[in-house]
């Protein structure tokens, strides 16, 4: 099975009536210098190219998260390539015409992923009539480092270099170029929430879905330049981009592991991602604050988003009072109104709650009210909260992704110290969840009420799930900003 793109033809394969591709590149291989440049156009191809096997992927270290094993999120790590700027397609029939389109941005902390990871496979999306494609994109120093004389946030142009390719390739696999969907989740999802104030991506997609991202969660250039500052004190070199590109990849993901932690805080800004990332995308304007771009919007996050940081590292169950006031004070302005009031919303709460809610609206739910709040002002978006809860993790980060993507049954998933524990998941909650992208990605409605400042309509997914007006109201009002 051949498609012909715009440089040359690939051949895929084809299983049980899906059609996929793998591994097609959509930009030119990010190698020495060019790695700290902006993405350019791959040397076309005369032969047909094989893309029936996933590529290489981006330079990473190993991730992992206390005693969880996460490969089926993660991958299994850097498969070494030097042409790792590619795409995965996922397609009912190339021969069709007019197909919605999905575009998946992995998460990762901006350091890990890649799109040929277990979970991220789009064969449910093409069987009901969706063409899935999932992306890889520089990741770490060579990605989002803040580097003199590189173009910033390297990553995140790598992504509309691939929505480009989407654009101009993707009529050859079924797809509708005019109806492009780019969803992602965690740091996938703020690099999204980074393609809305872009203006570079203009045009490139018709709706967005924003899974545990964060409107607020990219650096000042003050603080990216004390990551910056850091990394070449690590490595021994000035803080330039020729320094830079002197450096071997291994070295690079050496130095962007030993980066964590840094404080981020400055004098006016605390640290977004609390510690938890040295990398993020850079920006003088945060996307919650920047000119909404005419999308529509599905956005949301999970209720106990914070319990992946915990309960993996023994950190759960053994939360103080000191704990969560230590979270609160690295996160917000006025760290005791902040803690107090989740008390009052929770009052026979654990320790390990109350840090759990804290960190997770830190990292995901203040930025995700904002984005929301400042789109709904301007054009069409509908919010959800994931609630189910696994018998491992509860609520948690990335647990929603198994029901977006109908892959519940995946045996990397399921055990004692995997994402959905030992127990099944329900059917009918997969089918609800995955149907909500799905006819998204069609109609640009998911099947609730439009999130409007008077309503503030959520769709809780749970076992019994339904609508709800402003679920969390008084979290959302305490971190609200001044003006």
């Amino acid at each position: 099975m051949e498609v012909v793109t715009t440089r040359g033809a690939v051949r895929g394969l084809s299983r049980d009536g899906i059609a996929a591709f793998l591994g097609i590149p959509y930009a030119a291989a990010p190698s020495g210098a060019s790695r700290f440049a902006a993405p350019a156009e791959h040397e076309p191809w005369r032969d047909v190219r094989d893309a029936t096997e996933f590529g290489p992927t981006a330079p990473q270290a190993p991730r992992l998260l206390g005693n969880m094993d996460l490969r089926a999120y993660f991958g299994e790590g850097w498969h070494r390539g030097e042409d790792y700027l590619t795409v995965n397609v996922w397609t009912p029939d190339p021969a069709a015409t007019g197909l919605p389109v999905m575009v998946f941005v992995h998460g990762g902390g901006f350091v890990a992923g890649s799109g040929r990871a277990e979970l991220y496979d789009g064969s449910a999306f093409a069987r009901d009539g969706v063409v899935l494609v999932t992306v890889n994109y520089r990741l770490g120093v060579a990605g989002f480092l803040d580097v003199p004389g590189a173009p910033a946030n390297r990553g995140l142009l790598d992504v509309v270099a691939a929505l480009r390719w989407v654009r101009d390739n993707v009529a050859g696999f079924g797809g509708d170029p005019g109806t492009v969907t780019v969803f992602g989740q965690s740091a996938g999802a703020t690099i999204v929430g980074g393609l809305l104030a872009a203006p570079e991506a203009t045009g490139l997609f018709r709706r967005a879905i924003v899974q545990s991202g964060s409107g607020l969660g990219a650096f000042s250039s003050e603080q990216a330049a004390l990551v910056t500052r850091a990394a070449a004190e690590l490595l021994g070199v000035e803080a330039s981009a020729d320094a830079f590109a002197g450096i071997s990849d291994e070295r690079l993901v050496e130095t962007a592991s030993k980066l964590a932690g840094i404080d981020l805080r400055t004098a006016t800004h605390t640290d977004p991602l609390v510690g938890l990332s040295p990398f993020s995308l850079v920006l003088d304007t945060q996307p919650a604050d920047a000119p909404v771009a005419e999308v529509d919007l599905l956005i949301g996050t999970n209720t106990e988003e914070g319990n992946l940081y915990l309960v993996p590292f023994g950190k759960y169950d053994s939360s103080t009072s000191a704990d969560v006031d230590a979270v609160a004070a690295k996160a917000h302005p006025d760290p005791l109104r902040l803690v107090r009031t989740y008390r009052e919303q929770r009052p026979a709460a654990t320790g390990g709650e109350i840090r759990s809610a804290v960190l997770g609206d830190a990292l995901f739910g203040a930025g995700t009210w904002a984005l929301t709040e400042a789109h709904a002002r301007h054009s069409r978006a509908f919010a959800y909260e994931f609630a189910w809860r696994s018998p491992v993790l509860g609520a948690t980060h990335t647990v929603e992704l198994p029901f977006v993507f109908a892959r519940t049954g995946l045996p990397a998933l399921r055990g004692p110290n995997r994402l959905l524990g030992e127990d099944e998941a329900p059917s009918s909650l997969v089918t609800r969840v995955h149907d909500s992208w799905v006819r998204f990605a069609r109609t640009g409605d998911p099947g609730w009420p439009r999130y409007t400042e008077n309503r503030r309509t959520t769709m809780r997914f749970d076992l019994d799930s339904g609508t709800v007006d402003d679920p969390r109201g008084a979290e959302r009002q305490a971190w609200e900003r001044p003006g």
